[in-house]
């Protein structure tokens, strides 16, 4: 089935590389306008726009500063005249022994938080007062199987970070049902792209494909066709409801 998504505006954060830039580059393909979020990768950034063409929209924003965020939804609003999806991508993982010393171990929890759960509330926040101006939308956070499983003692505040997503986005299906607004979670697993290398550098492939049940490591582009498939609207009663793509490594 060739999902349709003519006509629709959407939000990708994190939109320069990995399962960000997969979900762009497919949302375009299915004919989505779509605005592209980056923060850091401006080269990358650009190689994307430039490979996908007029119906996408480079946005830098740094999601550690709430005033810069709401600047950047603002300016896309201004941009688009109206949002129909937004995909919640954007996120952090930092390695942080909790042998180091208080101070530099809260800093790293803080910019996780920062970064992964406090910039989605308030991109979220800012999606539903226009969704429901709007007539209704869907918002998609993509969270983490670490979230139900938990992760290893180095990624304690990863783990939480995503966990909160599974909260805010339970509370925004039930809350704003009935104002047309849906929120899905979109769980992956291990995925191949370069913000994982590290840990597969360090440890191999194999033992980052042995808890797996699929024969291969997740792609990016795996993601990417899960997310369409909601954006078009033919899962909203399934709102709510959270969406292991983890090649079976954790099901719940």
């Amino acid at each position: 089935m060739q999902i349709n998504l003519k006509h629709k505006n959407v939000i990708v954060t994190g939109a320069s590389r990995g399962i960000g830039k997969a979900i762009a580059e497919l949302l375009v393909d299915c004919g989505a306008r779509v605005a592209l979020q980056y923060n850091k990768n401006k080269n990358s950034a650009e190689k994307v726009q430039k490979t996908l063409g007029p119906k996408a929209h480079l946005y830098q924003c740094d999601f550690s500063d709430g005033l810069d965020i709401s600047s950047f939804f603002n300016k896309v609003i201004k941009d688009f005249k109206k949002i129909d999806v937004i995909v919640n991508n954007a996120g952090v993982a930092i390695k942080s022994d909790p042998e180091k010393d208080d101070v530099a171990w809260i800093d790293d929890w803080l910019q996780t938080m920062d970064i992964n759960l406090n910039a989605i509330g308030l991109l979220s926040k800012k999606a539903i007062q226009h969704f429901r101006i709007v007539g209704g939308g869907i918002i998609i956070n993509i969270s983490s199987r670490a979230a139900f499983r938990g992760d290893s003692k180095d990624y304690m505040a990863y783990a939480a970070s995503k966990a909160g997503l599974v909260g805010l986005t339970r509370s925004i299906a039930r809350a704003y049902g009935k104002d047309g607004i849906k929120a899905f979670l979109v769980a992956p697993g291990f995925v191949r792209t370069s913000m994982a290398q590290e840990f597969i550098d360090e440890y191999g492939e194999e033992y980052a494909i042995r808890d797996l049940a699929l024969d291969r490591m997740t792609e990016p582009k795996d993601i990417a066709q899960f997310v369409a498939f909601l954006a078009s609207g033919l899962a909203d009663h399934a709102t709510g409801g959270t969406f292991d793509v983890n090649a079976g490594s954790y099901v719940h």
